[in-house]
């Protein structure tokens, strides 16, 4: 029972302790739409807060955060479950930034949050 105890405590700090973490492999700061098609490299993790505006078919969105808008791409089973979202939900998506040769960039979503 005393180990069970010290390894609840135990992961509790180290959970802690990596939120704040900001070395390699920390999540990176929310960037927009704008600094990302102005400066982003290709495969650049992101971080992206606003709206989802429309479905343009094939798990493919355009999200907007004010500054400018960019198509994301959104696997079915990256939403989140049991919360709806429309165009006028808050979200923050984590990805990559896909900086296209040919085409236009575009961001692959790894998760979808609904911000409260």
């Amino acid at each position: 029972m005393k180990k069970l105890i010290i390894a609840g405590l135990i992961a509790t700090f180290a959970a802690a302790a990596h939120a704040d973490y900001t070395g390699p492999g920390a999540q990176p700061a929310a960037t927009t739409v704008q600094q990302l098609t102005s400066a982003g490299k290709d495969d650049q993790r992101v971080v992206l807060r606003g709206h989802v505006l429309k479905a343009m078919g094939d798990e493919k969105y355009t999200f907007s955060d004010g500054t400018g808008e960019i198509a994301v791409k959104i696997d079915s089973r990256r939403w989140p479950a049991g919360q709806p979202v429309s165009e006028t939900t808050t979200v923050e998506l984590t990805g990559k930034y896909d900086k296209e040769f040919f085409g236009m960039p575009k961001v692959k979503v790894h998760e979808v949050r609904v911000v409260q």
